[in-house]
């Protein structure tokens, strides 16, 4: 896992915090949350291989033969 991983991932949830709050304020409730699950799933796309590679490792791990 790569540090620059974790800048973007942190970089995402501030941005999506204040385009939430923003939206919210001016009474854009339904936009705040698209916005938060836009940043979900862009997240998710990144953690995603990371996730799947982990799932793979512990496998070989407990595979007997």
């Amino acid at each position: 896992m790569e540090v620059s991983l974790i800048f973007k991932i942190a970089a995402v949830g501030i941005l999506v915090t204040i385009l939430s709050q923003v939206l919210k304020h001016s009474g854009r409730e339904e936009h705040a949350f698209l916005v938060s699950l836009a940043g979900l799933i862009i997240v998710l796309t990144w953690i995603v291989p990371y996730i799947y590679d982990l799932f793979k490792t512990v496998q070989a791990l407990f595979e007997f033969q």
